[in-house]
């Protein structure tokens, strides 16, 4: 069951409109990375799960991505407020004056609808936990380079929030998966085949005339065996 209480997550207040700015701000309100895709990624993902502590968090974070959707709907809304006028506001984005009237619509920063393709569910709890610390990263670098094409303190203030709040479930996601007692490689049931689970494939060539290699803890050490390309041989 929802509830919705008519009183922002946080407040919004927008002292200097930007159409432009407010065009932006519609990637985090219906683009890939945005509120909506994380509301609808964490619920169905918590209508899947059948662990009900994990289900809880699932459905808590989801919930609240729905409070984020609101505040960051609000934001372009007031920014996207010009476009309701008519004159050379309305003029910087059409699509959003004549089509959408000034006000937020399920479409990205180009106009391209929201889909369902957004989602990651995969109804593999290790995995799904996973998808969901990316999915929080990247929303916390969308917020990061919205913040640094605005000078407007108010809608600095909020996008703040927003993007502390993606650290936040960052951390609630990484807790639950370290608690299930499953290591960093161990996904679903199955074993893995021990021949080629170590073997390291030299597959691209690096910098100089004879294509030098970069080394590092993901191809050197006692746990890997580096398999050369055949077609370096010629090279070496």
């Amino acid at each position: 069951m929802y509830h919705h209480v008519k009183k922002l997550m946080y407040t919004v207040e927008v002292g200097d409109p930007d159409p432009r700015f407010g065009a932006m701000l519609l990637e985090q309100f219906g683009g890939a990375n945005g509120e909506l895709a994380a509301a609808m990624q964490y619920s169905i993902q918590g209508l899947n799960c059948d662990d009900p502590k994990r289900k809880d968090l699932l459905m808590d974070i989801g919930t609240e991505e729905l409070s984020h959707l609101e505040v960051i709907g609000a934001l372009a809304r007031a920014h996207l407020k010009p476009l309701k006028e008519k004159g050379e506001a309305a003029e910087q984005d059409p699509l959003i004056a004549v089509v959408g009237g000034g006000g937020v619509s399920l479409n990205n920063s180009q106009g391209n609808p929201w889909t369902a393709d957004y989602l990651k569910i995969s109804g593999q709890l290790e995995v799904d936990l996973r998808s969901n610390i990316a999915a929080e990263s990247r929303a916390k670098i969308t917020y990061e380079r919205l913040i640094s094409h605005t000078d407007d303190p108010g809608t600095i203030d909020a996008l703040r929030f927003l993007m502390t709040r993606e650290i936040t479930h960052m951390k609630a996601f990484g807790a639950a998966l370290e608690s299930m007692d499953k290591g960093p490689l161990e996904i679903g049931e199955l074993s893995v085949d021990d021949e080629w689970v170590n073997k390291y494939f030299n597959d691209s060539t690096g910098s100089g005339e004879e294509g030098e290699d970069a080394t590092g803890p993901w191809n050197t050490g006692d746990d890997w065996e580096v398999v050369e390309n055949p077609a370096f041989k010629g090279l070496r």
